[in-house]
Order: structure tokens, then C-alpha cells, then sequence
């Protein structure tokens, strides 16, 4: 069983970055990892741990959004249904270190570029719904990216739903959560396949991500927006060149 260090810095850090993704929803899988990376832990608890904490704190938004009104399954399920099946079969496979460590450290890099990115992402395009065939490959794609990396996809998703004018902003988050959701469970279950067990301090770090997310939701970040997706960007660019042996 996998031991992930159990000081509080650590779980304080899981907690500020829920209560920072939540606001903005996302689970933030992302964060977790990039985190986690910062702290050394071990890449091989990395994933699950990340994956947990994604579910915990996309189930939270996911109700926040779909009472809210902010859903719309006809946008969902053509990525999730390719997705969920390629997720599990990601989170079955265990990449030695040498290759996990560069494939996480680019998945935050593009997930900083994304967060960084300056002002809204703009239409290229107008159409109602996206077209199944290509939801289906994009879904796929992400689904095996999010099983192999730990993260739920819904930093990659988001953008393309804004891109291509499928989700409004709020959609488009009310959307990813769910997906972030379904998809993590997907690969959490895969990767629980593979090693049959879960780390020992899941239970305090759900705790705290539970917490964060539950303020983050609940109370609102008083921040400026910019402010608090630049300073998440910061963070990933700093643990993805960490994972890619660059710090």
C-alpha cells in the first residue's frame, strides 16, 4: 500500500487548491498533482490520489451546477461515452516513473497554458450541438489521457466546448464537472484494479479537499478571477517543470 506523507502542509495545500478549482469549476486534479510533486511524493500514489480527490470535489460542483441549471447532457454524452471506457483502460496501466513524470509534467504545462491564457477563449465557430463522431474521438482521447495522468480531463474539455460555441462559459463548467466526475471514477476504478488499494492518508486528504471545496462553493472566492487562475498557472508551471527534471 502506498504511504503519502501525512503533514499538514500538505493537507493544507490540497484544501487552498480545491477551494481555488471549486470556485472556478473544476475539480483540479491538476493542482493536486502539481502539489503533491512540490511535496515528493511518490508517482505511483500520485494518480489515485488525485483521482479521489477529483470526485470528491466534482461531485460538490456538479450539484451546485445542475440546480443551478448550468447542464445540458446531449453536449455530455458523446465525449463521456467514449471517455469513461478509455479512462478505466488508462487507469489499469501503471507507466514506470521515467515516463509518467515527462507525460504529468506536459499535462500541467498545458493545463498552465490554458489557465494563463489571456482573456476569454473566443468562437471560431457557431453550432449547436457537437458532431458525434467528433465527440467521440475527442472524448476517447481525453478519457485515456485523464486514466493514464490522474487528472479528469476537464481542463482540456472546457476549451473546446467555448472554442467550437457548443456550452456557454457556465455550461461549459457545469458540463466539465460531471464529466470530471464520471471520468475520474472511470479511472480510479481502473487504477484500483491494478493495485488493489488506495493510499493510507486518503482519508485526511479527502477530508480537506471535501473542506476547501465546501468553502470554495459554498462561500465564494473573494479574489479577483484573473488573479486566482494566474497564480494556479504559476503553480503548474513551477511542479510540471519539476516532474520534467527542469527544477
Amino acid at each position: 500500500m502506498h504511504v503519502i506523507a501525512t503533514e499538514w502542509p500538505l493537507a493544507l495545500c490540497i484544501m487552498l487548491g480545491a477551494m481555488l478549482y471549486s470556485s472556478v469549476g473544476h475539480g483540479g486534479a491538476s493542482a493536486y498533482i502539481a502539489i503533491m510533486a512540490l511535496f515528493g511524493v511518490p508517482p505511483a500514489a500520485m494518480r489515485p490520489t488525485a483521482l479521489m480527490l477529483n470526485i470528491v470535489v466534482s461531485a460538490l460542483n456538479s450539484v451546485c451546477y445542475v440546480r443551478a441549471g448550468y447542464f445540458r447532457w446531449r453536449t455530455l454524452w458523446p465525449f463521456l461515452v467514449s471517455a469513461v471506457p478509455m479512462a478505466y483502460v488508462g487507469g489499469t496501466i501503471i507507466l514506470p516513473g521515467s515516463v509518467y513524470r515527462p507525460m504529468v509534467g506536459v499535462v500541467l504545462w498545458l493545463s498552465a497554458l490554458r489557465l494563463l491564457w489571456p482573456g476569454e477563449l473566443k468562437a471560431i465557430r457557431s453550432s449547436d450541438d457537437p458532431p458525434i463522431a467528433f465527440a467521440l474521438l475527442a472524448g476517447a482521447l481525453i478519457g485515456l489521457l485523464s486514466g493514464l495522468t490522474g487528472t479528469g480531463g476537464g481542463i482540456f474539455l472546457s476549451p473546446i466546448l467555448l472554442i467550437m460555441a457548443w456550452s456557454t462559459p457556465k455550461q461549459a463548467s457545469g458540463v466539465a464537472s460531471v464529466f470530471i466526475l464520471v471520468n475520474s471514477a472511470a479511472g480510479l476504478a481502473g487504477n484500483y484494479a491494478s493495485i488493489h488499494n488506495i493510499p493510507d492518508t486518503m482519508p485526511q486528504l479527502t477530508i480537506a479537499a471535501l473542506a476547501g471545496s465546501l468553502i470554495g462553493t459554498t462561500l465564494g472566492i473573494r479574489l479577483p478571477g484573473i488573479l486566482i487562475t494566474r497564480t494556479l498557472g504559476v503553480v503548474l508551471v513551477i511542479a510540471g517543470a519539476k516532474m520534467l527534471g527542469i527544477s
